[in-house]
């Protein structure tokens, strides 16, 4: 690395597909980035873990295959694949630029000068890809490609020849950092090349794939740094009753408890009870009684013939709807009530002949 970048020794930046492969295949020779170049000299490249969409990469190949037009370039190789999570090669950084003064840079390719969709553009050539693109996770921003990797991937290299190859001319030849915004004397008067509608149109959706890609991406960076934040939004989106109750947003219950009863909302009740019956919520009963007292209240006794009790109880069941009528059922479950600290009296009929209680009641 000839300037810039510190203590980056051997420099690389993670990049989106299809960018990334663009870029090491020769067909990409701009870098775009809202930031200037911090180095100068070799720079390797990784392709990120997002799988590419096929409209993007469909909008990107349609981009160069329009600009290059521009310069009578007809016949484009893009490439098979676009690998993730990669690292696929490197290129040499020569210099950055601002896009004005790329676009009005009349000793460059056209071609080039189209490229200049960003505030800063790096300006790259020597692309070299790796024959067999090592595996390996990136990071933000340029970072330090580990040794042991750079040593196998060094060895690994082949050059590219891409569609039209450009070699970046230095305001001060003797200066190799000489190419840095605001380096260019560019004439007021000098804009950027004429563009054809279908240039205008493949522009257009390069910007609109880069822009709708950045949001994604930057989405998904928000969502990771505040899982709880994406929780608690998640869970009040799905009750819109809780924006109607302010007093309860900013209770320190769990986010669980967000759809539960007004009257649950006001006290300090375990999630367990939110959805026991009303009398349960007056009552300190044990949850046996809690299940059992409306069914007995609407003598709903038919129902305990669909449970599956084992035959003993089932046999005692039938015993004691013979000779007990229901209403003595509730009537027994009202004396209970009346006397909830008590231990509930055991019929007889429920008793084995050891004289264990019976597990049905």
């Amino acid at each position: 690395m000839r300037g810039g970048g510190g203590r980056l020794r051997n420099p690389c930046l993670t990049m989106h597909q299809p960018w990334a492969s663009l870029l090491v295949h020769g067909i990409k020779r701009v870098e775009g980035r809202s930031w200037p170049s911090p180095l100068t000299g070799r720079l390797w490249i990784h392709a990120a873990s997002k799988v590419p969409d096929p409209d993007t990469i469909s909008a990107m190949e349609a981009f160069y295959t329009e600009i290059y037009a521009v310069d009578g370039i007809t016949d484009i190789t893009f490439p098979q694949h676009y690998p993730v999570s990669r690292l696929l090669g490197c290129v040499d950084v020569v210099g950055c630029l601002t896009s004005q003064d790329l676009a009005s840079w009349e000793h460059v390719p056209q071609s080039v000068r189209l490229e200049a969709l960003t505030d800063f553009c790096w300006l790259c050539q020597n692309p070299q890809k790796l024959v067999v693109p090592f595996e390996m996770r990136g990071q933000q921003g340029v970072y330090n490609l580990e040794r042991r990797i750079y040593e196998g991937a060094v060895r690994g290299l082949s050059p590219v020849q891409g569609p039209l190859p450009v070699n970046f001319p230095l305001p001060d030849p003797t200066n190799p950092l000489s190419l840095k915004p605001g380096s260019l004397q560019v004439a007021s008067s000098k804009s950027s090349p004429d563009k054809s509608p279908s240039v205008t149109a493949a522009i257009a959706g390069a910007r609109a794939a880069t822009t709708q890609y950045s949001r994604k991406n930057h989405n998904n960076l928000a969502t990771t740094s505040s899982p709880t934040e994406q929780t608690r939004q998640r869970f009040h989106s799905q009750s819109p009753a809780d924006s109607s109750t302010s007093a309860n947003t900013d209770d320190t219950l769990p986010s669980i408890a967000h759809n539960i009863s007004p009257y649950l909302s006001n006290h300090g009740i375990p999630s367990i009870v939110h959805n026991t019956p009303i009398v349960s919520q007056n009552h300190n009963l044990p949850s046996l009684v809690h299940n059992n007292w409306p069914s007995l209240q609407n003598q709903n006794l038919p129902y305990l013939q669909h449970q599956n009790l084992p035959t003993n109880v089932l046999n005692r069941r039938e015993s004691l709807l013979q000779n007990q009528s229901p209403s003595s059922l509730v009537q027994s479950g009202q004396s209970y009530l009346q006397n909830q600290n008590s231990e509930p009296q055991r019929s007889p009929r429920l008793q084995n002949q050891s004289g264990a209680p019976s597990r049905w009641h």
